[in-house]
């Protein structure tokens, strides 16, 4: 992870994960923060391969995204908890569901920004694209999807953060992970238990933040070399 680090933005970032692997391993939390990750790392996946094709789609149709947006509004008004009803009576429990449930709850920003980058792309680039006689195919790819990719970057962030902010809610469906070690210190009333995984939570989250940041960026300072 800190030789990814490195390649992405330099010591200071492969320090930073280091560090924060560190801290989880010397925590005893090392197991269980894996183990969230994965599961994150699922419904992330999960969310791209579903999420971009939907937010483009629905760049490309104004009719196609006046019915996707109440569903979005919707989906993100609705509490993680509440989530969490549906899934279990429609799955049952354990980890699968829970990769079920984080993936609809976290894929509403990477759909909203992907269609606003998209539509964000400067018109004159567009029909110039067209002009040379790009095919709608070679437009969106050659085009559009670059142009657009530090929103649906910031998109895919967010995504990230709310499937590592989910995966620990849906401990209580029993997935596995720093959630279940921050739900059974509370019930036992064990505050060294709980403030581990509390801790292994929030260095996870550091990581993972930076690293998508990263990503962005590294992406954002190759195409101005370019």
């Amino acid at each position: 992870m800190s030789i990814i680090g490195w390649l992405l933005a330099g010591w200071r970032l492969a320090l930073t994960g280091a560090v924060c692997l560190t801290l989880i391993g010397l925590t005893g939390a090392w197991h269980d923060a894996m183990t969230t990750l994965s599961i994150v790392i699922a419904a992330v996946s999960i969310c791209v391969l579903v999420g971009l094709p939907i937010g483009v789609l629905a760049a490309r149709s104004d009719r196609f995204f006046r019915v996707l947006r109440p569903i979005l509004d919707l989906m993100q008004t609705v509490p993680s908890f509440v989530y969490l009803v549906p899934v279990v009576m429609l799955f049952g429990i354990g980890d699968t569901p829970g990769v079920i449930v984080t993936c609809f709850f976290a894929i509403t920003p990477l759909i909203r920004l992907t269609n606003l980058g998209i539509r964000e792309v400067r018109e004159d680039l567009v029909e110039a694209a067209r002009a040379f006689g790009a095919s709608e195919t070679r437009l969106l790819f050659g085009t559009q999807l670059p142009l657009a990719r530090p929103t649906i970057l910031a998109g895919l962030n967010q995504t990230v953060l709310l499937s590592l902010s989910m995966a620990v809610v849906a401990s209580m469906i029993s997935v596995a992970g720093l959630g279940r070690t921050v739900l059974e210190g509370i019930g036992r009333l064990d505050f060294g238990s709980a403030t581990v995984g509390g801790l292994g939570i929030v260095l996870t989250a550091i990581a993972v933040d930076r690293y998508v940041q990263a990503l962005g960026a590294g992406k954002t300072r190759s195409r101005a070399g370019a």
